[in-house]
């Protein structure tokens, strides 16, 4: 079994836009639209894949989800 690469460990951060998009009725592909990111790069950021994420994304799913970056991103 090959070590596992610092990259695969779990970044201590959990994506909450699954409860979020489904608290208001939201589907991935609207967001994708509201936002102007692709549908794609949302779900690596909602299957808690993501490595990073810009600023101006984090501002935009904030303000097409009416919330704040806290409520998008949480310590797990």
């Amino acid at each position: 079994m090959a070590p596992r690469e610092p990259d695969d460990e779990p970044s201590g951060i959990h994506c909450r836009l699954d409860e979020l998009l489904a608290e208001r009725g939201m589907t991935l592909t609207q967001l994708s639209e509201a936002v102007g990111v692709s549908i794609v790069n949302l779900s690596v950021l909602k299957n808690d894949r993501a490595k990073a994420i810009r600023f101006s994304t984090l501002v935009a799913i904030c303000d097409a989800l009416q919330c704040s970056p806290g409520d998008v991103l949480v310590r797990s």
